[in-house]
């Protein structure tokens, strides 16, 4: 069934405009007394059926609301440093199956991608789509944020909450701390992981000071050097596992 996220509260009369209604009445030739499945802002979720339409709004009301909270235990952040041509497309859509509730995308010294002001935008446009798409293909109850692309330094430099949260990141040259032994080392009250993943090329020597400076874990997957786009779904799999949620 399809499922939509609603802007606003769910009601037991919901109109809909935008790209949600034009797809339903043009892509999937929706018709009175279908249903379908509405998220709103604070996760409700209701069973509706579609009563009406107008050249740009589809009508629906609430036939049953639903408890059907997909959400993980805890809030899974993915800090992912720009990798080469799409491949960040194919780890925002993973994230978002996995749980995560944001990506950060981040530009590095070994990124070979340089975008400027008006690529960013584009970029981040069609990053936001493909996660609200993901989302809705593997019911969520929340459309993670996928945030503006920052420069790592300047990103390190925002304020974190080490009481609340910590900060991994997978590093090619670490080779003592697995990243399952750093997460059964957190405190029980940490709420908020966040993963950094490295570019093609990798931190460099300052860069992974600089982490660590800021409170980042060092943490390794492993024997082998994974690509970037295997490294990031490989270790917010095992956050997931390890915290419950899979």
């Amino acid at each position: 069934m399809r499922r939509l996220f609603l802007k606003g509260l769910l009601e037991d009369t919901v109109t809909i405009t935008g790209d949600d209604a034009q797809h339903l009445m043009y892509a999937m030739r929706a018709k009175a007394g279908d249903e379908v499945i509405l998220v709103d802002d604070t996760g409700a979720v209701g069973r509706m059926e579609l009563m009406g339409f107008t050249a740009d709004s589809v009508t629906m009301r609430l036939v049953e609301r639903l408890e059907a909270d997909t959400e993980p235990p805890i809030d899974l952040v993915l800090a992912q440093c720009l990798p080469k041509g799409d491949k960040l497309e194919l780890v925002i859509q993973k994230a978002v199956e996995l749980g995560a509730v944001a990506v950060q995308p981040l530009a590095s010294r070994n990124c070979v991608v340089r975008y400027d002001a008006k690529k960013v935008a584009a970029k981040q446009k069609r990053w936001q789509k493909i996660a609200e798409e993901a989302a809705k293909q593997c019911g969520r109850t929340r459309v993670p944020e996928v945030l503006p692309v920052q420069p790592l330094a300047d990103w390190l430099k925002e304020p974190k909450e080490p009481k609340e949260g910590a900060l991994l990141f997978c590093y090619e040259n670490e080779e003592q701390q697995p990243i399952k032994a750093a997460l059964r080392a957190l405190p029980e009250d940490v709420r908020r992981i966040t993963v950094l993943i490295g570019p093609e090329g990798g931190f460099s020597l300052p860069e992974a000071a600089a982490i660590t400076e800021a409170g980042g874990q060092s943490v390794t997957l492993g024997p082998r050097i994974l690509r970037a786009e295997t490294a990031a779904i490989a270790a917010m799999s095992i956050v997931q596992y390890e915290k419950g949620d899979l």
